[in-house]
């Protein structure tokens, strides 16, 4: 089988200290190379790793001004890439997401196909004023449109493409992995012991719902820790460390990004919440299963489809200060458990998701029929 020339845009970079794409970014890449593909992923020019080579993939720096900027910044910082993308004669160029990258679709390469994972329903994220969020819908449209192929993320998103643009996608989800390997020392560091906290990691973003399950933990009374785990640098996140860092039971520890020590966090908490109202299949959800975590999820169609019967769900703080207040023992629940750690083996699993990209760039390549 002959090795393709892929291209991955539409991130920050890798090594991820960032998000769920770059995440997503990281493991696709190296999963590529690993079978024999030729990979490159674009780089902010001020990404903290300033090699051109990494574990095998391809590294190319384009110049970001969205740090001296703002958001202005992305779009300069996707032009760049999307022109240098046009010299390289990929077979395929995977843009992950499509914010701020459609705009140029006129400027896409011509010669290879180009493959977007629509992420989320952007356009309806709470902190977009309704300007942003029309220009958004219009962007959603570019790419819907203009793309060779596209990928959803969720079943859902995988539907609404179809009725809202008569498109047809290719349904790949996040990968995940099993975490197996859990020392309760790392934890000690943070002078936490097992179930002795509840535990909440996101961007502070207000459609995550983490105001509403700050208010909902400190109603709840139960006396356990809730730790927060994210950048608190944005001005959602300082309204939050202002309003509630001086609570005795709530301790925001910030960005984290070593694996290691955010698996051990999610394996030993009590419950882990996830608030995120938009978006497909979220990254930190699909950890967080594989982390032997006891979840309380915000009700809505991407997270049910995800986790099924095997969570509980919360609409409002009182439904959620409910739940606190039932849980008792977190091993009552070991089925809801054992059942989102099989999901993680046969769903979501990083060599399953990265099989299942190779799959579609190869077929719309021509080369697997």
């Amino acid at each position: 089988m002959a090795s393709l020339r892929i291209g991955i845009l539409g991130t920050r970079g890798i090594p991820n200290r960032y998000g769920g794409f770059e995440q997503c970014a990281e493991f696709l890449a190296e999963g590529l190379v690993k079978k024999g593909h030729n990979v490159w992923v674009y780089n902010s020019h001020d990404h903290e790793y300033q090699e051109k080579v990494w574990n095998g993939v391809n590294i190319i720096h384009c110049y970001d001004p969205e740090k001296k900027i703002g958001t202005a910044g992305q779009f300069i910082y996707d032009l760049n890439c999307i022109r240098d993308a046009r010299k390289r004669k990929f077979h395929v160029l995977l843009q992950l997401g499509y914010t701020s990258n459609s705009i140029w679709y006129k400027l896409w390469p011509k010669g290879c196909k180009n493959v977007v994972n629509m992420d989320g329903l952007e356009w309806k994220r709470s902190k977009y004023s309704n300007s942003v969020q029309k220009f958004l819908k219009k962007a959603e449209g570019w790419a819907a449109k203009n793309a060779d192929h596209l990928v959803a993320d969720s079943v859902g998103i995988e539907k609404y493409l179809k009725e809202e643009y008569d498109k047809q996608s290719t349904f790949i989800a996040y990968g995940s992995n099993e975490f197996s390997d859990p020392h309760e020392s790392v934890i000690h560091k943070f002078n936490l012991t097992p179930e002795s906290y509840n535990m909440l990691i996101a961007r502070m973003e207000p459609e995550n719902n983490i105001e509403m399950i700050l208010k909902a933990h400190i109603m709840s009374g139960t006396g356990r820790q809730l730790i927060v785990v994210g950048k608190t640098d944005n001005e959602y996140g300082k309204h939050l460390l202002n309003t509630y860092s001086h609570k005795s039971d709530i301790r925001f520890l910030g960005g984290i990004y070593d694996m290691t020590i955010v698996n051990n966090l999610r394996h030993y908490s009590h419950l882990y919440f996830h608030g995120h109202s938009v978006g497909g299949t979220n990254p930190s959800l699909l950890e967080a299963m594989g982390s032997n975590c006891l979840i309380a999820a915000n009700d809505n169609l991407f997270n049910r489809g995800v986790l099924g019967e095997d969570a509980f769900y919360f609409a409002d703080e009182q439904q959620l200060v409910d739940i606190i207040r039932d849980i008792a023992a977190k091993y009552d629940y070991q089925k809801f458990i054992n059942n989102n750690l099989r999901k993680i083996r046969d769903q979501y699993s990083w060599p399953r998701i990265i099989d299942e990209y190779e799959r579609l760039m190869l077929t719309v390549t021509g080369r697997l029929t």
